[in-house]
């Protein structure tokens, strides 16, 4: 048996690069487990991991979800019990790892929000990539040059941990990003003595998050067009200035959430008019009537919450795209994205060598 594991940001692709590469070595045979020893939790609600329930079932796997994803915690998990219990986390992370992989010829392992995550307790990806004895596999999300110094900084790391990495997948590259990314970027990495595998371009079915993720963390109250929260936001507008400065913007940003207060059913309206996918008011305040029934004609859902604007914008930083078992056309786009753009049987190579 042999472990993979795909480490990178939240929202940066490497679940899906993972679920992508795994299809395809199923398809050549191999038996593919998967798991994630740090979980997170997105909203209040405590549920099933997304990603844990994605994987699962298509690669049909025995595991309950306990067992695929030991340990779950969230932004504030430094407790006092915590603290107490942490001698017991490693231990438990590492028999849930063994049990996924009996009888399986290669382990897909997903990390943390970000490799840094539990590295107070040497549960970070770079710790656990070596105590669990895989590859790495880095998934890059570089928006902007400061990203792509931070990548090139841990994949440092993971050459002085000693750990192997088989090549670096530059994932979710905007339009503005792509010839950057291939003449710029790509030769960066390469100098460092790292193969770059692909370069993925953003793909809105795959990357862009849904009304219905955005509720999952800012919960509140939905007051229209409850049905239509599979819709997809692809911008964030916030709605604070004069409808005459903001015309241009909501003109502009596809399949946006505009993000206002309660007392600016003005800027909603407006916003009706254009491509929206979500309305959300803060502050508690509820909007003019005309605001949703103008949604509800439109299938654009509002939603309320009782935060202030800028509480608002901070906790949308946890939301990102999940991939979800009844996704069948997205889960198809997955696999064959990794087909075209990556250089996927260098994997195999590596697994059966």
């Amino acid at each position: 048996m042999k472990a993979i594991y795909f480490s990178g940001k939240a929202g940066g692709g490497k679940t899906a690069a993972a679920l992508g590469i795994g299809l395809k070595l199923r398809e050549e045979g191999l038996k593919v487990s998967y798991f994630k020893p740090i979980g997170f939790r997105k909203g209040t609600v405590k549920k099933d991991d997304d990603d844990v329930a994605l994987m699962r079932e298509v690669l049909n796997l025995p595991f309950a979800s306990e067992t695929i994803s030991p340990i779950t915690i969230n932004s504030h998990y430094l407790t006092a019990r915590f603290m107490k219990d942490n001698q017991y986390f490693y231990p438990r992370i590492e028999k849930a790892f063994e049990q996924c992989s009996i009888n399986f010829d290669v382990v897909l392992i997903d990390g943390s929000i970000e490799p840094f995550v539990g590295h107070n307790q040497g549960l970070d990806d770079f710790n656990l990539a070596s105590k669990l004895g895989a590859v790495v596999l880095p998934v890059i999300r570089a928006d902007d040059d400061f990203h792509l110094d931070q990548n090139l900084f841990y994949l440092d790391l993971w050459s002085s941990y000693k750990i192997p990495v088989i090549g670096c997948i530059f994932n979710n590259v905007s339009q503005t990003q792509w010839n950057k990314s291939n003449s710029i970027y790509k030769p960066l990495v390469e100098e460092k003595g790292f193969r770059v595998l692909g370069v993925i371009p953003r793909q809105v079915e795959i990357s862009s998050p849904t009304v219905a993720e955005f509720y999952d963390v800012l919960q509140g109250e939905i007051l229209a067009a409850p049905e239509h929260m599979n819709r997809l936001v692809e911008e964030v507008v916030i709605g604070t200035m004069t409808i005459e400065s903001a015309l241009g913007y909501l003109r502009r940003a596809p399949n946006k959430a505009l993000i206002t207060g309660g007392d600016r059913s003005d800027m909603a309206l407006t916003a009706l008019e254009t491509s929206t996918s979500v309305i959300i008011f803060t502050g508690g305040l509820y909007p003019d009537i005309r605001v949703l029934s103008r949604a509800e004609e439109k299938g654009v859902p509002v939603i309320l919450v009782h935060e202030d604007t800028y509480t608002t914008i901070e906790n949308l930083h946890s939301v990102y795209r999940s991939i979800h078992p009844q996704n069948k056309g997205t889960i198809e786009l997955v696999k064959n994205t990794i087909e075209k753009y990556v250089e996927w049987k260098k994997v195999l190579e590596f697994l059966k060598g």
